[in-house]
Parts: structure tokens; C-alpha cells; sequence
């Protein structure tokens, strides 16, 4: 991507910016490590050449999608999204609709769509539906304080994709030791994506691969000063892992659940859809919604994870800290200006 392509990129987000420049302004007073977020944002697209978005998102998988009473954010990011579009268009009332998914859902309400996409398990959003809904990041403590350096952090990485892995990798570049844990039979999505994107997220970062069985685990987390995860808690729990247990055992810890939209919520996200939720999105001539970024609530989200256990490490640890993507794209989109320059 060359400079000025990076500028306009760039350019379409400055206005919803000013958060998230602060986040990252105080993980560089906490550690000493300035972020580079033009980099941080856009570096995907910049080595997968992704063209800036439209109605659909730059990686081709999600999708704006004009209902009867607004607009609809419908993801169809994996392979098993895309088998179930009939059983969505059943749903929506138009099993036989020659035109596929977006009549379908011309004909519909937004929240229906949304929920039918959600009955399946495809990410869905309605466009500023997460807006005033919770706190980017919501700690809640379960253990004990005690402070230490960040070179003597050593740090579990479950996440997969680009939040955590990115929030790893800040937290890696202030000194702390990371370790990427990935199932051996579910491996990291990013793997399948741009190779030299996976390799700058991970650079540094040691990598085990694991049978995610129950107590598989146990040796691995034992040793931990901080754990970072995007699963379901329920999940986790099926493994023997507990947050509440892992910061009780030993002061200072801090754990780090990335989710979608909270961990008392069972709603899957990926980045371009959490966008939508919390209403960063931007205009087209008409008003009407387009895509902003790569996946923007990704890195935002990342951004916020690092800045949320830099701050926790330095007060003590012993917390448990909730970052959500949806509302981590609604703290930015809630700072733009009240007056817009025209889109």
C-alpha cells in the first residue's frame, strides 16, 4: 500500500480517532512503547492489497444489506456461514428467493434479519445497536494485588485472529514473555489469511500446539501471570479453566476475555460486524451506511486490551478484565463529532 493509499485510509477513520489515540497515548506512558496505529489499523490491508469498502466489507465477507426499517450487517465469514444461507433464507420467509440473500432481506426488518442470521450462528448486527450498551473494558477484580516489571510478565495467549494476538504482541514489544497456545485441531484462522500479517502479530511470541482436552491445559495457565482469551466462558470451563480461579490462586494476575458483546453473552462477532454494532460505520452521498477500515473493531479492539492490562498490571493485577469489541467500536463512533463534514 503506498503512502497516500494510506492516507486515505487513514483519512476515512480521523474522525472517530481521538479514543482511541488516547488508549493508545496512555499504553505508551504505562510501558514506554508508542504504538504506531496507521500500522496497528491497516497493515492487513496494506499486505493483502484490500481496496477501501463499500456496502461490503474489504475482505469480502460481510455485508450491509438494505432492510424494510434501515440496515442489516450480515457476515458470512467461514465456510459453514455460507451452508447454512438457505436455511437463512427460510427463515427470513424466501426459501426459493432467486435472488439470494439480500431480497430476502429487503423484506424484512432489520432486527429480523439479524436474529434469524443469529438463530444459525452467523454474526449479524443492526447498525448502532451496541451504542451506550456497556464499557469498552469492564474490570472486575477476583484476586489480589502485587506489581511487577513487564519483562517479568509471562503471558498465555488462547486468542485467535487479530485482537488478542495484536494486544499480545504490545504487551510482548513492553517486555513481557508471550506464549501462543493453539488447538491442534482447531487452529488459529490467521494462519489461512496473509502469511507475513500472522508472522508480524506473532513476531517474538513462542508457539504451542495443544489436544484441547480437560486439564490439558492446567501446566500451561499454572504458569501465567496473565491469560488472554476470545472464548465462551462456558467453554473454557468445559477445560478445566476458570478466570476466577486463575486470579485467586496468585497475586497479581490479570485475565483478559475478548468477546463480541460481553461474557455473559453467547452472540459471536468478527471485526467488520462489532463495527457495525457500534455504529462505526460511515456515509455514502445518500446517508446511507458503508464499511470503515479493515475489520476496524479488531485492532481498536486490540488497542484497548493492551492498554486495559498494561493499566492492571500496574495497579496490582488481580483482575479480571471484559473487553468488547462491539462496545470498543462504540467508543469511538460516540466520539464523532456532532456536525459531520459531508460523506
Amino acid at each position: 500500500m503506498e503512502n497516500h493509499v494510506l492516507r486515505d485510509w487513514m483519512r476515512s477513520v480521523e474522525p472517530f480517532l481521538d479514543p482511541l489515540v488516547d488508549v493508545a497515548r496512555l499504553f505508551t506512558d504505562l510501558t514506554g512503547v508508542p504504538v504506531d496505529l496507521p500500522t496497528a489499523l491497516f497493515l492487513r490491508a496494506q499486505l493483502a492489497g484490500l481496496e477501501r469498502p463499500g456496502r461490503t466489507s474489504a475482505n469480502g465477507s460481510c455485508h450491509l444489506l438494505k432492510a424494510t426499517d434501515g440496515w442489516a450487517a450480515v457476515n458470512l465469514a467461514r465456510p459453514d456461514d455460507l451452508a447454512v444461507v438457505p436455511a437463512l433464507l427460510a427463515l427470513l420467509g424466501s426459501p426459493d428467493e432467486p435472488e439470494g440473500l439480500r431480497a430476502a432481506v429487503r423484506r424484512a426488518t432489520a432486527a429480523e434479519a439479524v436474529e434469524s442470521a443469529r438463530l444459525l450462528g452467523i454474526a449479524a448486527a443492526v447498525p448502532g445497536s451496541a451504542q451506550g450498551a456497556r464499557p469498552a473494558v469492564h474490570a472486575e477484580r477476583f484476586g489480589e494485588r502485587s506489581s511487577r516489571a513487564m519483562t517479568e510478565i509471562r503471558i498465555v495467549d488462547f486468542s485467535a485472529l487479530w485482537a488478542g494476538p495484536l494486544s499480545a504482541r504490545l504487551l510482548g514489544l513492553a517486555g513481557a514473555r508471550v506464549l501462543k497456545v493453539e488447538s491442534a485441531t482447531r487452529p488459529d484462522g490467521a494462519r489461512f489469511g496473509t502469511p507475513a500479517f500472522y508472522r508480524w502479530l506473532h513476531d517474538g511470541h513462542d508457539n504451542l500446539v495443544v489436544d484441547f482436552a480437560p486439564g490439558a491445559l492446567d501446566e500451561i495457565v499454572a504458569e501465567a501471570d496473565v491469560v488472554i482469551e476470545a472464548s465462551r466462558p462456558r467453554a473454557l470451563r468445559r477445560l478445566g479453566l476458570r478466570a476466577e480461579e486463575f486470579l485467586a490462586a496468585r497475586p497479581g494476575r490479570v485475565w483478559v476475555g475478548i468477546t463480541g458483546y460481553g461474557r455473559e453473552s453467547d452472540r459471536i462477532a468478527f471485526g467488520d460486524d462489532a463495527s457495525v454494532a457500534g455504529g462505526l460505520t460511515g456515509c455514502d452521498p445518500n446517508g446511507d451506511p458503508v464499511f470503515l477500515g479493515d475489520a476496524l473493531a479488531d485492532p481498536v479492539t486490540g488497542v484497548f486490551a493492551a492498554q486495559a492490562v498494561a493499566r492492571s498490571l500496574a495497579a496490582g493485577g488481580g483482575e479480571l478484565l471484559c473487553v468488547s469489541m462491539a462496545a470498543c467500536a462504540a467508543t469511538l463512533a460516540d466520539s464523532r463529532p456532532r456536525v459531520q463534514p459531508p460523506c
